[in-house]
């Protein structure tokens, strides 16, 4: 598909997936701050959240509000990382981030590490539907 904003418009009004929604929504937002489009997606994806490009996600009132808004989807996309690795410890799959003594994501370090997690996976998926980022990501 040919990355254009007009087909970001697309993938969004089909899509019943909030957190897709919302992150069309940042792509949507940003599309006249870049010359070279695939720079949306690669920006953030080679300098990640933690960075603090994506701007609703710096602080941790910001990203636990995040996680608990799409929570659900979030679930989804660790489930798939999973089931896809192999790997179901979540130890191996985010490394020293994740905090072993929250398993059910309580506290803030977990649920900012997935608000990132979330976000970040949505946006690689979206930019897999377009050739012309698909090679950068």
């Amino acid at each position: 598909m040919k990355l254009c904003l007009q087909n970001i418009k697309r993938l969004k009004q089909n899509t019943d997936n909030k957190l897709t929604r919302n992150v069309c929504n940042y792509v949507i937002s940003h599309w006249h701050d870049y010359n070279d489009k695939k720079a949306i997606f690669t920006d953030v994806l080679k300098y990640e959240c933690q960075s603090g490009m994506v701007g609703n996600l710096i602080y941790y009132h910001d990203t636990t509000k995040y996680f608990e808004t799409y929570r659900q989807e979030i679930a989804d996309l660790v489930y798939d990382l999973m089931v896809n690795t192999g790997v179901f410890d979540m130890s191996q799959l985010f490394g020293d981030r994740y905090d072993k003594e929250d398993p059910l994501v309580h506290d803030i370090t977990n649920q900012n590490l997935f608000a990132w997690f979330g976000f970040e996976s949505t946006l690689r998926n979206i930019g897999l539907n377009f050739e012309a980022v698909q090679n950068y990501i």
